[in-house]
């Protein structure tokens, strides 16, 4: 009767559950997934499809109709502009700030800082685009502040997304502009600081402030709502700082 009991339960929540699609900028790929289970743990009745993608992509597809609720971008630029357009029913807000890094998977002399780069044993450098990816674009800035684009500008081979990035350094890259997020996934923990990759000197580039909005798509939907307040909650923030976000 018990076992019975407990079916009926569970298939009472399957019929009530609510599920929300939320678009996410590649670079937090890395914590989403325990963001999600934290917040599932109070919320067992939502289900969450995230979408992942460039900033710059994803801003299209919103543009264009793509049914999310929430919008999760690798800068404040993007979520301005849908709020602008009336797509988003909440001011841009800040959830956290990236940060870069430079990684290889074989080792290297980071002593050297970018001037790294220009070694004639360094032949490709991924980099995420940066006409759509803000830490393609924070690469770009970096290269340029430290006065080295030109030497090395023709080894450089652009990623889709900042996610694409550390997937080309892995496979087919000598060395590449990561987020640091990524490097603390489960996956990258055979790769060490200052063997395998370096934070970058954050005064190259200008602060990668990420913003998070509530879309028009979902306004009537409560549990978008919850989420993104869950975003911006303590809770929230210690997970962002457990993947090497900067958090105000």
């Amino acid at each position: 009767m018990q076992k019975i009991f407990i079916i009926l339960i569970l298939f009472t929540l399957i019929l009530n559950a609510v599920t929300i699609n939320i678009a996410v900028a590649t670079n937090v790929s890395y914590a989403i997934q325990e963001l999600k289970s934290k917040f599932l743990q109070t919320h067992p009745d939502i289900n969450i499809n995230i979408i992942l993608g460039s900033s710059g992509k994803l801003t299209a597809q919103i543009s264009h109709g793509a049914p999310y609720g929430l919008f999760l971008s690798a800068n404040m630029l993007y979520p301005s502009k849908l709020y602008e357009q009336n797509l988003a029913t909440t001011i841009p807000v800040v959830y956290a700030r990236g940060t870069l890094a430079l990684f290889s998977a074989s080792e290297k002399n980071f002593s050297l800082g970018l001037a790294l780069l220009k070694d004639n044993h360094i032949q490709k450098i991924a980099i995420a685009n940066p006409k759509t990816a803000p830490y393609g674009k924070a690469a770009f800035e970096a290269l340029k502040n430290a006065k080295i684009y030109t030497d090395i500008n023709s080894k450089l081979i652009f990623a889709e997304s900042i996610s694409q990035t550390l997937s080309y350094v892995i496979s087919a890259a000598d060395i590449g502009f990561v987020a640091k997020s990524s490097l603390y996934s489960a996956k990258m923990s055979q790769y060490k600081e200052d063997v395998h990759f370096k934070e970058l000197d954050t005064t190259l580039y200008n602060p990668i402030d990420q913003g998070v909005v509530l879309l028009a798509y979902g306004k009537t939907e409560k549990a978008y709502r919850l989420f993104y307040e869950f975003l911006l909650s303590e809770e929230a923030k210690k997970i962002f700082k457990k993947y090497g976000y900067i958090i105000s």
